[in-house]
């Protein structure tokens, strides 16, 4: 028997895209066997301030990310967009999508992998688009929907920041790293 959650992650299109075991995208291999779902870790969040919306959340999440929370089956990137926008897109084929939302909102922070040299999605929506970049020193260690660690993602992260209040943020936001101003 499936549980809901399973049912509901396979029906939603860009929730689900690149986090399937056949894509083999960045994050879409379970780390170790153990899962393929990669949530924010909450001490990241912590040093960020409000966000008015997360557009992808998972639908088990079991902290706050934002006032407002879409998930499946809902899909966020059909949905308005209002205010500051926090992001963690799926790591697969649809990340350049949710990244060219965020870019064209102009609102918002995207935790997303730091893939400097990709063409199709860093140089366009981070490099050319975002105000600021925050590379984390080491790497992050993400959480299950059951809020345990599921290890790291095998790479470097990055925090971009769109809107000059959002590269202030980050500046001041505590967590380790190295912020570079864009624009």
């Amino acid at each position: 028997m499936k549980k809901k959650s399973e049912t509901v992650l396979r029906n939603t299109k860009h929730y689900h895209e690149g986090r399937s075991s056949m894509n083999r995208g960045i994050h879409s291999k379970p780390n170790n066997g153990h899962t393929n779902e990669w949530m924010t870790p909450p001490e990241v969040l912590s040093g960020l301030g409000h966000f008015d919306l997360d557009p992808c959340a998972h639908p088990e999440q079991p902290w706050r990310t934002a006032k407002e929370m879409i998930s499946p089956p809902q899909d966020g990137l059909a949905l308005d967009w209002v205010g500051r926008v926090w992001l963690n897109p799926p790591y697969g084929a649809s990340l350049k999508t949710w990244l060219a939302r965020l870019a064209d909102h102009g609102n918002g922070i995207a935790l997303v992998p730091g893939r400097t040299e990709v063409e199709s999605w860093f140089w366009p929506y981070i490099w050319e688009r975002a105000d600021s970049i925050l590379f984390f020193r080491g790497r992050l260690y993400f959480r299950k929907p059951s809020g345990e660690k599921c290890g790291n993602a095998g790479h470097g992260s990055v925090l971009a920041a769109y809107g000059r209040e959002n590269t202030k943020t980050l500046q001041e936001c505590g967590l380790r790293g190295k912020v570079i101003v864009l624009k």
